[in-house]
């Protein structure tokens, strides 16, 4: 999908509010969360590479805090849509 901010799909069906936005930047695609309910996450958080969103993952998981925040960043979709754009 697409809109003003670019292209995007929703990674929570349970929360449709919530968008995960994909850019292609010189060969790195990128992502940027937006949610509807707290824009400051768009205005605080800048674009940032898969690369980037798995090092942070692996930090998550050796502090052992339970979260799992590559389940919000899908490759094969952010691909897809910006395949298809």
């Amino acid at each position: 999908m697409k809109d003003a901010r670019g292209y995007y799909y929703t990674p929570s069906l349970q929360f449709p509010d919530v968008r995960m936005y994909v850019r292609d930047n010189n060969g790195t695609i990128e992502f940027r969360l937006w949610n509807a309910n707290e824009p400051i996450i768009w205005e605080k958080h800048q674009w940032l590479s898969y690369d980037v969103i798995t090092q942070a993952a692996n930090m998550y998981e050796e502090r052992g805090t339970g979260r799992n925040p590559l389940g919000l960043y899908d490759l094969d979709i952010a691909k897809r849509l910006l395949s298809d754009a």
